[in-house]
């Protein structure tokens, strides 16, 4: 019989990987990132004002940004620009569509 044992290898192997995800282990590198907590973060705009005039804010006070209505929003994964994108209405809650995904070269990261 060729290649009897080598089946049942390939049938230990599978089971070690399968008893490996029943315990909540990742079987790759990649997997192990998967449940990796990341901060999105929405940006409709900024704007400056020296803190006398933050203190002086009030219930109904307009605060304007320095984006126009038809510039897209950007998203921030961890602080950095990742996606740019349009604010949408689902419901009664606020979504984004993404409209571009940022690049940025391994380089700019560090």
């Amino acid at each position: 019989m060729i290649g009897g044992s080598d089946t049942k290898d390939y049938e230990m192997e599978d089971e070690e990987r399968t008893s490996e995800k029943e315990k909540g282990r990742p079987t790759t590198e990649a997997e192990a990132l998967l449940d990796v907590e990341v901060e999105i973060t929405v940006v409709l705009g900024t704007s400056m004002m020296p803190i006398a005039h933050v203190l002086k804010l009030g219930r109904g006070a307009v605060i304007e940004l320095d984006r126009s209505v038809d510039e897209d929003i950007e998203v921030h994964a961890n602080n950095r620009v990742v996606a740019k994108g349009e604010i949408i209405v689902i419901d009664d809650r606020l979504g984004v569509t993404l409209t571009e995904i940022i690049k940025t070269s391994t380089s700019e990261s560090k």
